[in-house]
């Protein structure tokens, strides 16, 4: 059931709608769909949320799920010459955590399922949370296209390609490259996955990628690191192993209060995982209590060979805390209030 609530004027926050990487906000008024219609030109299955003007307010919709290489209508005509805003996430299917579409403007969206809201004012106290929507000016008031993409600027055919060719992977079927171009080796494990799941030979590729997004879910259930956040605060979160070339130390991965990320999407291998942890306390931060295991950290995200020397390297040296080993080659770790520290006089 959607989530509605009233409250009043955001459109306070709008900017100049430059175009940025990741989204081209493509100001089209071809095509036959009515309203403002969002083409997934990726490789990866997106979930959208977009804020529509109404009146002086603004209202906020979510989440409209889009297939690599398809077209849907967010908005139905007709539509109010006016800024929209947009946001994009990726399926959970997908490895290497979340990828995001979106911009600076804050808006509230309920991460956990379909939700309409008007005009929210705080999200946290409505049990909500803030993610950055991009500005979309809409000059029309019949049609406009905005088109998600990525670097390799796939058309909707390749897109949907692609999109077959990185769920194949994820789902354990075939691997190979993500290029949008589906091969004879490839087509020929499709048919041996739909005659192994009792699909028939006809299948859609639509109804293809939906049973593929879920074999994936189940699939990354099961494998890799996970960190989850039990405490009622942010928890910036970083992680240390042994790698091929040595000691390494990855970051940052935001967790919300309550939310969790999967920080290595392969089975696990070895037994030394660490973990660290900075809790958000007002301008404060708290760190984890009992670690005691030096890592070099970066200021921005990071992804660092060796753990000696760090402050000469520009970084700086943070403890970090084992982990329990690994079970059946995968690993949760979650962080509870009780594990950090009193909150000390240094920001992050």
């Amino acid at each position: 059931m959607a989530l509605v609530r009233s409250f009043r004027n955001v459109l306070a926050a709008l900017a100049a709608a430059a175009c940025f990487p990741g989204l081209a906000a493509a100001a089209q008024e071809t095509g036959q769909a009515e309203g403002w219609k969002l083409c997934n030109k990726t490789s990866y299955i997106l979930e959208a949320a977009v804020g529509r003007p109404e009146g002086t307010g603004l209202t906020v919709d979510g989440w409209l799920k889009l297939q690599p290489g398809t077209c849907r209508v967010a908005v139905e005509t007709p539509l109010e010459p006016k800024f929209h805003f947009l946001y994009g996430r990726t399926s959970t299917a997908h490895r290497g955590g979340t990828r995001e579409w979106g911009g600076r403007t804050m808006l509230c969206v309920d991460p956990t399922g379909s939700f309409t809201i008007e005009n929210p004012p705080e999200c946290s106290a409505m049990g909500l949370e803030a993610r950055g929507f991009r500005p979309v000016e809409v000059t029309s008031t019949r049609r406009w296209t905005t088109d998600f993409t990525e670097i390799e600027n796939y058309d909707l055919e390749t897109a949907r390609s692609a999109g077959l060719q990185r769920l194949l992977e994820e789902a354990g079927v075939t691997s190979g490259a993500v290029d949008g171009h589906i091969g004879h080796r490839t087509r020929v494990a499709i048919g041996e996955f739909l005659k192994s799941n009792g699909l028939p030979e006809n299948t859609s590729d639509a109804d293809l990628i939906d049973f593929l997004e879920q074999v994936a879910k189940e699939r990354g259930r099961n494998v890799g690191f996970t960190l989850c956040n039990r405490t009622k605060s942010r928890v910036w979160s970083a992680i240390a192993r042994r790698g091929a070339e040595g000691w390494e130390s990855r970051g940052w991965w935001m967790l919300e209060a309550g939310g969790c990320s999967r920080v290595i999407d392969r089975p696990l291998r070895g037994t030394e995982y660490y973990v660290y942890g900075e809790m958000e306390d007002g301008t404060k931060v708290r760190t984890l209590a009992k670690a005691s295991d030096a890592f070099c950290v970066g200021h921005a995200k990071f992804a660092i060979i060796g753990r000696d020397q760090c402050e000469a390297s520009a970084y700086r040296t943070a403890l970090f805390a084992a982990t329990p080993p690994p079970d059946d080659r995968k690993l949760v770790f979650e962080f509870f209030e009780r594990d950090f520290a009193k909150a000390g006089a240094n920001d992050r």
